[in-house]
């Protein structure tokens, strides 16, 4: 899995969001964020023969809450979310506050309901984000949470390095840098290859799979989770954390890299100048433009 968090705040700040290889790369980190309610329910699976059938149960378990789940959230989409989010602009007309404040609150209670559910803190977040985006309320919900995402993210990256044992990955520089190159080659070679097999454009199949090239932050909760039923222990752990952690750090370093290596792309032969891509972008979004109408 690779990490919403970090991608996408890269994404926003380049502004290429909108473009081909950020809606890719951005549906593709939805796609996994859903998927991490499945990993858990494996989870067992791994443990052997004993775990198998443990497995299978939660697996079955897992797809009857979630339908429950998305049943419910219908419900609320077309009954609560709207009235709700209109009463808040009513009350909060002179002060933004407890408009901002309301809307966290109704996506941490979302994905509060989702982690107790068993299922992800990360789909029940994405589940309250789709039922605001169906109101028309939307863009205003956004406009106001915006201010204080940097503290979120702020708060993420802190607890990522409370968990690193500085010492032991110190000691074990050598086998930490090998793992992280190794994940970072074969993530990008992995996403490259198959966005280009669903018909993109070489350029665009690289810088998806070169900003999917990370490790996720929710490897750490999977980890954890993985440590507590006794599959991953000791130095082993510790360097899962360690070759995670590494590789969210390197992220900034790729993207800054991004450019560079396109523009060595093209004057390498790898990659078709930038005006022959723009008629795969004028196709995508008129293909949007359909779909929209």
């Amino acid at each position: 899995m690779s990490s919403t968090a970090v991608v996408v705040k890269f994404l926003v700040e380049r502004s290429s969001n909108n473009a081909l290889h950020g809606q890719v790369i951005i549906g593709t980190l939805i796609f996994q964020d859903c998927a991490v309610g499945l990993l858990f329910a494996l989870l067992p699976v791994l443990r052997g023969n004993s775990g198998i059938l443990l497995g299978m149960v939660s697996m079955g378990k897992l797809l009857l809450t979630l339908s429950i789940y998305l049943a419910v959230a219908s419900v609320l989409t077309w009954f609560f979310v709207p009235r709700f989010l209109k009463l808040m602009m009513k009350l909060s007309s002179q002060t933004n506050e407890l408009y901002q404040l309301a809307a966290v609150a109704f996506c941490l209670m979302s994905a509060w309901c989702s982690d107790k559910l068993g299922l992800s803190l990360e789909l029940g977040s994405f589940v309250a984000g789709v039922m605001i985006s169906t109101t028309e309320f939307s863009q205003h919900t956004l406009d106001q949470v915006e201010p204080i995402r940097n503290l979120f993210a702020a708060l993420f990256l802190s607890s990522i390095g409370m968990l690193i044992h500085v010492q032991f990955l110190w000691t074990h520089v050598d086998i930490l840098l090998a793992s992280v190159i190794l994940v970072v080659v074969v993530k990008t070679t992995v996403a490259a290859v198959i966005t280009k097999a669903f018909g993109y454009s070489l350029r665009t199949s690289f810088i998806v799979g070169v900003s999917l090239a990370q490790i996720g932050e929710f490897a750490f909760v999977l980890l954890s989770r993985a440590s507590n039923i006794h599959l991953v222990e000791g130095k082993m752990y510790l360097l899962l954390l360690g070759t995670t952690a590494l590789s969210l750090v390197t992220t900034p370093v790729l993207f800054k890299l991004i450019p560079a290596l396109m523009h060595l792309g093209v004057l390498m032969h790898w990659f078709p100048p930038e005006n022959v891509t723009n008629n795969e972008v004028i196709l995508f979004q008129a293909y949007i433009g359909q779909k929209h109408l």
